[in-house]
């Protein structure tokens, strides 16, 4: 599956709920289902600044994916990190770097946030962004 297959199967996961209360479930659900989030992660250097809540974003590298983890101390903040992840992790630096997050907008949850959770939310693509860029400088062959 591509980076823009794996994009509007998200964006249709959202478009089949009903409301944003069934939408809000939802991301709470996505988040509980996250897998566990090691404990050695969680030091300044993986802290997500701007996020009203702890936030903690993690990425390695294996074949060329990168592999995306995150933890939160508040539910709908661990859920919405569970989207990011479900959008970008297991795939190539370049091909993140190619997408922009247009299935942010698409699904809506920008415009339901508070400003303080939007930050959240944006530092954190923007962080995974930028260990794409470092994945794709350090990880030429």
């Amino acid at each position: 599956m591509t980076i823009q297959e794996n994009h509007k199967k998200i964006i249709d996961e959202f478009d089949n709920l009903l409301d944003w209360d069934e939408k809000y479930k939802h991301i709470i659900q996505l988040g509980r289902q996250m897998s566990l989030f090691p404990e050695e992660f969680k030091i300044d250097k993986n802290k997500i600044e701007g996020c009203q809540s702890q936030l903690w974003l993690h990425a390695t590298i294996n074949d060329g994916k990168i592999i995306f983890f995150a933890d939160s101390d508040a539910l709908i903040v661990r859920g919405l990190a569970a989207i990011l992840i479900k959008a970008y992790s297991g795939f190539a630096p370049d091909e993140i770097l190619s997408i922009k997050p247009d299935f942010i907008d698409a699904i809506g949850i920008d415009n339901q946030l508070s400003p303080t959770r939007k930050n959240g939310l944006m530092s954190m693509l923007k962080q995974i962004y930028n260990y794409a860029k470092v994945f794709k400088l350090f990880n030429k062959q």
